[in-house]
């Protein structure tokens, strides 16, 4: 959870009940992460008093901080290893690229043209990084109702218009991976602690996220043994 600020994945991971995040385990000079829905996770919020602790740092301390997350923490032997970014071009964003520069990035907007243009910019920096772009998701997509029509509440197509600009002057041309609707079942789940995929396989917003998963698991050359250094 690189998301310092911003600190939510204990509590969507079932880490954090009654807003209290699990601690670590301390082994020797390593951090031995706690485990939720077989995820190791690793988070600012397991380290402050309480969910609505307020982190006022300025960049050195992010810096300190994602860098120990990546070099004290013993994850074992990684299958993946997923970052939470806050959104933008701040100093969590550069600090990253900095430390894993073949990374592969994900790029997350809303339908909501202001949104997509936050997300280009992620993007482009992530590339003056030395990072790849994975693909672009769409959240928040359109709702379905009780009568099967769908509300736009936060606009479409703002994830076509990020893979355009993203694709332009790219060696290969950046794709749209996933449109993940809104789901009052998501907003349940994430509050409860349980990912939708286990409560609500059924679920549309639950099959987008299954997929794109899927896609990026099995998609592009194996990533067996590849270094994030």
């Amino acid at each position: 959870d690189a998301d310092v600020y911003g600190f939510s994945i204990p509590a969507l991971m079932g880490l954090a009940p009654e807003g209290i995040a699990a601690k670590p385990t301390r082994l020797d000079d390593m951090i031995v992460p706690p485990v939720g829905h077989d995820v190791k996770v690793i988070s600012i919020g397991m380290f402050v008093e309480n969910a609505n602790a307020a982190v006022a740092w300025r960049g050195p301390m992010l810096q300190r901080t994602i860098t120990q997350f990546l070099t004290d923490v013993y994850f074992g032997d990684l299958d993946f290893l997923l970052l939470d970014l806050p959104p933008g071009t701040g100093d969590v964003a550069i600090t990253v690229g900095q430390l894993l520069p073949h990374a592969e990035v994900l790029v997350v907007t809303t339908g909501q043209a202001a949104a997509s243009e936050v997300a280009v910019r992620a993007g482009v920096l992530a590339r003056q990084t030395g990072q790849s772009i994975l693909g672009v998701v769409e959240n928040m997509g359109a709702l379905t109702l009780a009568d099967g029509s769908r509300l736009e509440l936060f606009g479409s197509g703002g994830a076509d218009a990020v893979a355009a600009e993203l694709s332009k002057d790219a060696p290969q041309p950046v794709h749209v991976l996933a449109h993940v609707p809104l789901s009052q079942a998501l907003l349940e789940a994430g509050d409860a602690g349980t990912p939708i995929v286990l409560s609500n396989p059924s679920d549309a917003a639950a099959q987008a996220l299954t997929a794109l998963a899927q896609h990026i698991a099995t998609s592009g050359p194996s990533r067996v043994g590849k270094s994030l250094l």
